[in-house]
């Protein structure tokens, strides 16, 4: 499977609908799954990388807080179409709840896209600690 990756701005059209980069596309394919991520993101993910996601859903625990967890990402999720054009509508839903109104941001993140509101993006996308974080994940055997 291709890795998703790359930054990529865009803004939304009047529609809701935005462009998913081709590069993206070749990846995901013409319909996708796309769903409330964390941090205050969407997720887009391939129908292959979704049935993997929902396969790991499925593993948890009965528990209260897993079932909050599949109902968060389960609740929200909604299969999109690319037009001719590379477009894509996202639901209203979604875009209100990740403060998608106009600038948008796709950042490809190996195995899903997010989409953020490029406001959000920026205010989150703070590369000033990334030097510590970089030194603990040799923990998890990466090294640079």
């Amino acid at each position: 499977m291709n890795k998703l990756a790359g930054k990529f701005e865009h803004t939304i059209d009047a529609k809701g609908r935005i462009i998913v980069p081709s590069k993206l596309r070749e990846v995901l394919g013409e319909s996708f799954i796309v769903t409330l991520g964390m941090d205050g993101c969407l997720y887009i993910f391939s129908d292959d990388g979704w049935d993997k996601f929902t396969e790991q859903l499925e593993k948890l625990p009965g528990t209260i807080d897993y079932r909050r967890t599949k109902r968060y990402f389960m609740a929200n999720a909604a299969s999109c179409d690319v037009d001719k054009q590379g477009r894509t509508l996202i639901p209203a839903a979604l875009r209100e709840r990740a403060g998608i109104d106009k600038d948008v941001v796709l950042v490809g993140m190996i195995d899903k896209v997010e989409v953020w509101s490029k406001e959000r993006f920026e205010a989150l996308d703070s590369f000033e600690s990334v030097d510590e974080i970089v030194e603990n994940l040799s923990e998890y055997g990466i090294s640079f």
